[in-house]
């Protein structure tokens, strides 16, 4: 259910809605609008990096996802809210409340897939994985599907878009905490306070945990090497996320409703995969399943790059669909499976940090190259492709089987 309720504001503030808006709207179609917007994400992921490590360590000391999860959830429904205030012009505004909503969000999704081991066993984590990434494709449809509903009456009732993108906003906040709601009544903080150094400050404890992990890393080789697999093909996923509607708007000419339409068409296939792919995933293997997604990312990236006419474009887009649904619920599932049973917040914070880099690394490079190309959004898109291929050749470098049986024989090792 958190799936669900928190995919509202990727879908819509994220892909489909905002980042076009403040595109075109509040940076008023300057070549430099999608790097600002790529720019703002990214030092926002750049805090989610700086923070994760250490949030994922105090959480598994003393045993409190569960209490982090409900105030990062706060924060992001109350700044997202916030997001109505942006008006055309507002651009520093707009930056501002973008920035805080994103680290919000980050770290909330670190903490809620740290309850993913304690909710499924090996052998089904990849089915119970997928179905949070397909109940979240559906919370991003319900979520974008009213936004639309309002969008199409404010257009008949000749509603300017700077009158209704802002109301957008407060209807994805409320939705996100209203449907965040069952998560924080029944999920239950099955983890147990672990022992730790009680006279030392919590900040300083957390980042020894990590000095920890980190000085024994050789146990976890083929998590770290998946990792850094995960830091260039997830650059490439993100870099579609962040500027879907964006890419449509300016290279394809789409307008508002179309570009809805789009991303709400692209959540249905999202789901599909997703739910798909989670059942197939724990039988077909999770890097094979990773492995025939990357193929179809690099695809993807050449349809879109050589589409002209709407057709081949939606076809692109609804490939970046299945896959994205795909490769996301196998990466978490695999990350899960590598993770020892002591230090799963803390190893699904690495993870989180891993894609906060990779958000980093993918939207700003394709920013960067439309900004000096003078808006060329197509070469943009080609170069983001070569994430992918950088990723594929990265895995083949991965061993399951040898990473699970470094989680199971965790050396547990703790300073004094």
């Amino acid at each position: 259910m958190f799936d669900f309720a928190n995919s509202g504001y990727t879908t819509v503030v994220i892909t489909a809605i905002f980042n076009a808006y403040f595109v075109a709207v509040i940076a008023n179609n300057e070549d430099w609008g999608t790097f600002a917007w790529t720019a703002a994400l990214a030092v926002s992921y750049l805090l989610v990096i700086l923070t994760a490590p250490a949030l994922g360590a105090y959480a598994d000391a003393y045993a409190v996802k569960k209490p982090l999860l409900l105030a990062t959830t706060a924060g992001c429904v109350v700044f997202t809210a916030l997001l109505c205030l942006a008006e055309p012009g507002d651009l520093w505004l707009a930056i501002t409340l973008i920035i805080l909503t994103n680290f919000f969000f980050g770290s909330g999704e670190n903490l809620i897939a740290a309850f993913l081991p304690e909710l499924a066993k090996n052998e089904s984590i990849g089915k119970v994985s997928g179905w949070g990434w397909g109940l979240g494709y559906l919370g991003g449809l319900f979520t974008l599907g009213c936004c639309l509903a309002y969008v199409t009456w404010a257009q008949a009732h000749g509603h300017e878009t700077s009158q209704y993108i802002p109301v957008t906003m407060v209807i994805t906040a409320v939705i996100f905490a209203i449907a965040s709601l069952p998560t924080f009544i029944y999920l239950k903080e099955r983890a147990q306070p672990q022992p730790h150094r009680y006279g030392h400050h919590i900040v300083y404890e957390s980042f020894s945990r990590l000095r920890d992990t980190l000085d024994h890393v050789r146990h976890y080789q083929d998590l770290m090497r998946f990792l850094i697999c995960l830091v260039f093909y997830q650059a490439g996923i993100q870099t579609v996320i962040a500027l879907a509607a964006i890419y449509a708007q300016q290279a394809m000419g789409f307008d508002t409703q179309e570009t809805l339409l789009l991303v709400l068409l692209v959540n249905i296939t999202a789901a599909l995969g997703a739910f798909a792919f989670g059942h197939i995933q724990d039988k077909l293997g999770h890097l094979l399943t990773i492995a025939l997604t990357l193929v179809g990312w690099i695809i993807m990236i050449l349809m879109a790059w050589f589409a002209e006419d709407r057709a081949i474009f939606w076809a692109a887009a609804n490939l970046a669909g299945l896959c994205l649904g795909a490769s996301q619920s196998a990466g978490r599932a695999l990350v899960g499976l590598f993770s020892p049973v002591s230090r799963r917040a803390e190893f699904f914070g690495l993870w989180g940090l891993a894609v906060k880099l990779s958000s980093i690394l993918g939207p700003l490079t394709y920013g960067w190259v439309s900004w000096v190309s003078q808006g060329d959004h197509r070469l943009a898109m080609l170069i983001t492709g070569s994430y992918f291929i950088i990723g594929l050749l990265i895995l083949t470098r991965v061993n399951v089987i040898r990473g699970q049986q470094a989680a199971k024989h965790d050396p547990k090792t703790v300073r004094t």
